[in-house]
């Protein structure tokens, strides 16, 4: 029998390794496509199971094989790894693959719209942006000091800074040009910021998850969009622990022989999510350091007897454990400051 049961294609620029089995596991698929052959391919064969690494460009081929009635599962990388053989290419590559998406215990990594996709790179966009940022403010802000000009650090004193700069005339001719032509690029960059960061909340409002998400007290708008985008199915996770394990937020587990040896956070998972969840934290946190009686006592207990970066670390896994509940149940976040409604009285009947 030579029908196919599920194929995994090992993906790269141009070239497609393929490598099918049958219901008897026997291999009855192990060639290369290139990239132009690839939909052809897919178009003439019989709806099947389709298997390939979460990694470039596979959210594009996962949408295209869709179409076509194939049923695609997305793998991580790193899951496929584990069922590598000796001696590593493409074919042993598209064989991990194959047996690694037959596993039963085996997690999928949901397909991304390209709507979805799209919101994603403006996400990347904008923090390409704030890297670049940061860098020609640190630049500006150092040959400055080579001249004996210095200045606190901060956006709002860059300006400040260069007005300094170009009205001081002890500096030499060369060096005020410089620094104007900096001073321009950091203005072109600021509006192009801006105009990111407005594009980035308008898709927001225009979201009833993430406006949802955004209420809850150390998220916002840039951490409630990039949860919404970056979470398709939310379900696919068993519980909040889950999602929070996923982000890497939770404790390594060193444990054996009955002991149990919680280490420091995994970091595993989306590391651009996890830092916007902790650095929201970290506001929170500066907030109940000047107004501890508008703070959570949870949060306040905790400051008490831990340092301000490891409560910071328990808050935004908190925050994504209440983010996955606010998702997975379509409710709204409640702070608790509501009064409940009281019980109807039970009034006992005579019999």
């Amino acid at each position: 029998m030579d029908e196919i049961t599920r194929i995994f294609i090992d993906t790269s620029k141009s070239v497609f390794q393929l490598h099918g089995v049958n219901a008897a596991e026997r291999v009855v698929v192990a060639k290369k496509l290139r990239r132009s052959e690839l939909v052809t391919f897919f178009s003439k064969l019989e709806a099947t199971v389709i298997g390939l690494e979460a990694c470039g460009a596979s959210h594009h081929w996962a949408r295209e094989l869709g179409a076509l009635g194939h049923e695609v599962k997305l793998i991580a990388p790193q899951h496929v790894k584990a069922y590598l053989k000796r001696n590593k290419n493409d074919a042993r590559d598209a064989e991990a693959g194959c047996e690694a998406m037959s596993r039963p215990t085996m997690q999928f990594v949901p397909v991304k719209s390209a709507e979805a996709q799209a919101a994603l790179m403006l996400m990347g966009v904008r923090d390409r942006m704030v890297r670049n940022r940061t860098k020609l403010t640190n630049a500006i802000r150092g040959h400055a000091a080579e001249f004996g000009l210095i200045t606190a650090k901060g956006l709002a004193k860059i300006e400040p800074l260069l007005e300094r700069i170009a009205a001081d005339e002890s500096l030499p001719a060369l060096a005020r040009d410089l620094f104007a032509a900096e001073g321009l690029k950091y203005a072109e960059l600021d509006k192009a910021l801006n105009t990111a960061d407005a594009r980035l909340l308008a898709w927001h409002r225009t979201n009833d998850t993430s406006r949802r998400l955004a209420k809850i007290p150390g998220v916002g708008p840039i951490g409630a969009s990039m949860m919404v985008v970056k979470t398709p199915d939310p379900k696919a996770f068993k519980s909040g622990r889950h999602y929070a394990a996923w982000i890497g937020l939770t404790p390594k587990d060193h444990s054996t022989a009955g002991k149990q040896r919680l280490g420091a956070i995994t970091k595993a998972g989306d590391e651009a999510l996890r830092a916007v969840l902790v650095a929201g934290a970290m506001s929170v946190i500066q907030q109940a350091t000047r107004h501890p009686e508008l703070a959570s006592p949870w949060l306040v207990n905790l400051l008490r007897c831990k340092k301000p970066k490891p409560v910071a670390v328990a808050l935004a896994n908190k925050n994504a454990r209440i983010a996955w509940k606010l998702m997975v149940s379509g409710q709204d976040y409640d702070d608790g400051s509501k009064p409940k409604p009281a019980e109807a009285p039970i009034i006992a009947q005579a019999a």
